[in-house]
């Protein structure tokens, strides 16, 4: 746990690097040993990220980009607290569910993960493009700008059917497209300390709330009483997201995360610092990051690249993945429930304990917080692939943020075109490429003609609502 925390608080890092880091380190262990102390160090990882995304505003690895949306601003308020107990508690409910779905449906998995192909990664992809008019309320016009442009971004590398390059300016690096991560951070935390270098005050702007007492982590976490619903909700969507391969935790984020601010009672509430919008990402990573070794273990299937480390970890033990596993290695396999478990259930005392340090820091002065932070993500980014074209990618979208910022461009439809954008492109080309050109295909599945309608059904909503307060502002105006 010790690792995994240190690993998920590293900016890049996260939890697929230290699997690959502490994988030669399990060489000499048994095979149950060896699989708890990999799924330990890779639970807590998420963990460490959603630590720093709510106090720092940097997402420690993808999936906890959209924490940072609500997280960091109930940080800027004094609710530090208050925001790592309600995201603490909801990623342990999630995580519970989803090892209890994994210990459930991985031996008949085989059904629901060969009904996906490309129209239904298609489909997954246009809903979560749907999303944008529920996060940028009264600003769609921007939200759909902010979304060109992320997917822009995604279009650069390589071709996904023929392989030639695009937009790479005759840099080998553009070839692999930029990576999410340094996306990401530069967005997100990059912007914000450049920001933060002209302020003089700690980011807890407020000092009338109690920062000092485990009474607002337990405040935070019974939040996630009130919103029960919206937490299975989101265990939900991580549950859909999670058995699908190739789709991953960043995803069912975003996706919970758009659920939560379509239907709260309270959306105004969301980008300012709602304890909905921490609480329903992190149940849906943390549930991710259980049922996505439904695949791993039913067929082999690395539904990420944390599941294709942990699956060298299996074969390097000797473990062949599929129905015969569970036959002849059963000790093996419960050894991994069991360690996952409690790995997520000692996040709670992790979270109590680390809690005086976390308001210690989020009260130092913001210029040496600037310092420290930069330092700390700089050095993540280059040890993700050790390459300083990253840095030059993380620092370009911090200025970029930066200057949406000063426009009061919205972040998230811009990330949501960066993470979408790859898996839009690609699934609708290999779709025609089934078809041989015939649209058709799209509307052929059930379960693609599902996803069509939901996302047609929710930018209706969406579009709908925002006439209403566009009106009902307007009426007020008149009136006052």
């Amino acid at each position: 746990m010790a690792l995994g925390l240190l690993f998920g608080i590293l900016p890049g890092v996260g939890g697929t690097t230290a699997l690959a880091l502490l994988l030669p380190i399990t060489f000499g262990m048994d095979a149950d040993l060896a699989l708890i102390f990999l799924m330990t160090a890779y639970s807590v990882a998420g963990f460490g990220g959603m630590i720093t995304s709510i106090l720092l505003n940097v997402p420690g690895d993808a999936p906890n980009a959209a924490t940072t949306l609500d997280g960091y601003p109930m940080a800027k308020e004094g609710r530090a607290p208050e925001a790592i107990g309600a995201a603490t508690v909801a990623s342990v409910v999630g995580g519970i569910i989803g090892i209890a779905f994994l210990i459930a449906v991985t031996p008949i998995a085989r059904t629901l993960i060969l009904s996906f192909s490309y129209p239904e990664f298609f489909m997954i992809a246009i809903a979560g493009l749907a999303g944008i008019a529920a996060f940028t309320r009264g600003q769609t016009h921007k939200g759909l700008i902010a979304a060109g442009i992320g997917l822009l971004i995604s279009f650069i590398g390589l071709d996904p059917v023929t392989g030639s390059p695009r937009f790479a300016f005759g840099q080998l690096y553009l070839w692999d497209g930029i990576d999410i991560v340094p996306a990401l951070v530069g967005l997100f935390a990059g912007a914000e300390m450049v920001y933060l270098y002209g302020k003089d005050t700690p980011i807890a702007e407020r000092d009338d709330v109690s920062t000092t007492s485990t009474s607002t982590f337990m405040q935070g976490a019974k939040a996630n009483l009130r919103h029960w619903s919206l937490v299975l909700r989101s265990s939900i969507i991580g549950i859909i997201v999670g058995v699908i391969p190739g789709i991953g935790g960043t995803v069912a984020s975003f996706f919970a995360y758009g659920q939560a601010a379509q239907t709260s009672k309270t959306p105004e509430k969301f980008g300012k610092g709602s304890e909905e919008g921490v609480a329903a990402p992190e149940t849906a990573n943390n549930t991710v990051a259980s049922t996505t070794l439904i695949p791993l273990l039913s067929f082999g299937i690395p539904s990420s690249n944390s599941t294709a480390v942990l699956l060298g970890g299996l074969l390097m033990h000797g473990l062949l993945p599929g129905p015969r596993l569970f036959e002849q290695n059963p000790q093996v396999i419960d050894s991994l429930y069991v360690g996952s478990l409690i790995a997520i259930i000692a996040q709670i005392g992790v979270g109590i304990v680390i809690l005086p340090a976390c308001i210690w820091l989020v009260n130092r002065p913001r210029p040496y917080q600037a310092g420290f932070i930069f330092a700390l993500i700089l050095s993540g980014i280059y040890t993700l692939n050790n390459s300083p074209f990253d840095l030059g990618i993380a620092l370009a979208l911090a200025l970029v943020g930066y200057l949406m910022r000063i426009a009061q461009f919205p972040f998230l439809p811009m990330i949501l075109g960066v993470v979408l954008g790859h898996m839009v492109e690609s699934s609708y080309r290999r779709s025609l490429v089934l078809s041989g050109g015939d649209h058709m295909i799209f509307l052929e599945d059930p379960i693609a003609v599902g996803l069509l309608i939901a996302s047609a059904a929710f930018a209706v909503y969406s579009l709908s609502r925002e006439v209403r307060d566009a009106r009902a502002m307007k009426l007020q105006g008149v009136q006052s």
